[in-house]
């Protein structure tokens, strides 16, 4: 296979009489560059570029990944599609992508029958940007954001792999290693599991809804540890002490009712920003970040504005009054109100671009990293912490569990473009952090339904994607197949199953090792019936029947989780 490493030793070295000096340097397939300002005055940069040149053809197949959750590109290089619904250029607006498409820290392209892997392993200043030609030439930079190098002063870039083989799992297994090297991972949790009052009651959320599924959990749910209040629950985006007038008496007598139930109260919190009529951002304007005139900056001005109580401003977590005020709420809330369980939404707008931060020679990334440290001082130790709608390679080291993919929705579309995104992601299972696939949910509501068959699509997605498990529908609606697919999705979240192993990114089976023998889960990703072939004393995982050997045909988007024993 070609190696990428003979071009690449022609990285990019300014010229002195530039006033810069690029010195490469190399560790196994772990390159740096250090970057020197050799001249009398500041130099100001927008990108440092790392690599310049031919890397593929037009036609060559790619996997990519973005700077927040909702980005993810397959296709070839000289047209890359989207995975998710909200690309980086478009939606989010972070890269201007004219003439070219950018990747986000990680890029995967095939090459003479196998996989080169280019990625950067750390993310602690700056971030790592691919550029994507449609003529095969390839770009590779840092993001320095306009910053100003000092003279006699030096940046080092973040650590960037090569790696080359057949196996693209095992490449993506290697590089998970290279990643926990520069960004250990927090200590191991037990996989979450419970409930999470979003997706049936959205923002309309009320203390007695909550009690009702509570009561159900005692009865009939037992093994879920989590009632996750999201959001709805606060006065207003940003005063997550202060409760909205459908919480009466507070959070406190809520979350006394959940512990003397026997399950932990989890709660949602997007801790960098604020709507404008909120107490903190009424009261202390100078903490966001700022627009060039000074005032603070509105996200929907140069991102994606927010899904509801926009605009929305972001604290700048450069500033110390800032990072304050995190570890004062965390502290808070942990040891005052003893929630043990975060889920941190809308963490991308902590790395917001564009605007101005008060330590002016941080990046968006420091300032990101900075407010999350604070969280993590003002929890302790003993909590999860959800990441969210995150960035995802500045929050590495960060976040105990990750969503991996786009908000559920009652839709055999959604259904399949949320499997796509977590089976892409699924090498980072129990590696960078616990996977997130969203919650489960097996039962229409006005507005959204989908087909017997593309709910055991979904609950088989679940099943092979080696992550938590969080039931989205009124508990009291669930009817018996809905609870043998909660209890099968609990044995694999308390044994801390594995994700499946595909052959190839068709996903039309994955496998992993269940109890002396193999859990079996069929995706049929087309319109038209599939027919599969059973192995032998197969049995249906949720309802433990036993199934015909031979020929089985699976509906029109369907699903199929079967086990079967290990061959003597």
């Amino acid at each position: 296979m070609k190696t990428p490493t003979t071009w690449f030793d022609a990285l990019t070295a300014y010229s002195p009489a530039a006033g810069l000096l690029a010195t490469p340097a190399r560790q196994g397939a772990v390159w740096s560059v250090r970057l020197d300002n050799i001249s009398p005055a500041a130099i100001r940069l927008g990108e440092w570029l790392l690599f310049d040149g031919l890397a593929a053809t037009s036609t060559t197949p790619i996997y990519g990944e973005g700077f927040q959750m909702l980005a993810q590109t397959d296709g070839t290089w000289a047209e890359p599609q989207p995975i998710g619904r909200c690309p980086d250029a478009s939606v989010y607006r972070i890269t201007p992508d004219d003439g070219y498409h950018s990747i986000h820290n990680l890029l995967m392209y095939q090459s003479d029958g196998g996989w080169i892997l280019l990625g950067f392993a750390s993310c602690h200043r700056f971030g790592g940007e691919f550029r994507l030609y449609p003529d095969g030439r390839l770009q590779i930079l840092m993001n320095t954001e306009g910053l100003s190098l000092l003279p006699g002063a030096h940046w080092d870039s973040e650590s960037l792999v090569i790696l080359t083989g057949e196996d693209k799992s095992q490449l993506l297994a290697e590089f998970s290693l290279h990643i926990n090297r520069a960004h250990p991972a927090l200590p191991t949790q037990p996989r979450a599991t419970g409930w999470c009052s979003w997706y049936h009651y959205y923002a309309e959320v009320t203390r007695k809804a909550i009690e009702e599924n509570v009561l159900q959990m005692q009865q009939r749910f037992p093994a879920l540890e989590y009632v996750q209040i999201d959001d709805g629950y606060q006065s207003a985006m940003g005063d997550w002490l202060l409760p909205s007038d459908r919480f009466d008496g507070g959070l406190l007598p809520l979350l006394a009712s959940i512990r003397d139930s026997g399950r932990e109260p989890a709660l949602w919190v997007a801790p960098f920003i604020a709507e404008p009529g909120s107490q903190i951002f009424q009261q202390h304007p100078d903490w966001f970040i700022r627009d060039a005139d000074g005032t603070p900056l509105p996200a929907e001005k140069v991102t994606y504005g927010g899904w509801r109580c926009t605009p929305w401003y972001v604290l700048d977590g450069t500033l110390p009054a800032v990072q304050q005020h995190l570890r004062q709420l965390f502290h808070t809330l942990r040891h005052e109100y003893g929630i043990r369980y975060f889920k941190l939404d809308a963490n991308f707008w902590g790395a917001l671009h564009g605007g101005q931060f008060a330590d002016r020679r941080a990046t968006r990334i420091q300032a990101y990293r900075r407010g999350m440290a604070a969280i993590l001082e003002g929890t302790g130790d003993d909590v999860f912490l959800l990441g969210c709608n995150a960035p995802f390679w500045p929050s590495l080291g960060l976040v105990h569990g990750m969503r991996v993919a786009d908000d559920v929705e009652r839709s055999g579309h959604r259904f399949r473009q949320i499997a796509r995104e977590i089976f892409s992601r699924s090498w980072q299972a129990d590696t960078l952090w616990q996977l997130d696939p969203d919650c489960l949910c097996l039962l229409d509501i006005p507005g959204q339904s989908a087909s017997p068959a593309e709910y055991s699509f979904h609950a088989a997605m679940m099943a092979a994607c080696g992550g938590m498990l969080l039931l989205g529908d009124r508990l009291a609606d669930l009817g018996t197949y809905q609870q043998q697919v909660v209890a099968g999705l609990q044995k694999l979240a308390q044994a801390r199953a594995p994700a499946a192993r595909f052959a190839d990114d068709r996903y039309l089976l994955g496998q992993l090792p269940w109890e002396q023998g193999t859990l079996c889960c069929y995706f049929n990703w087309q319109a038209d019936p599939m027919t599969l072939e059973l192995p032998l004393a197969s049995q249906d995982f949720w309802s433990q029947e036993p199934l015909p050997q031979g020929e089985w045909t699976l509906p029109a988007y369907g699903g199929l989780v079967i086990w079967h024993p290990a061959r003597v």
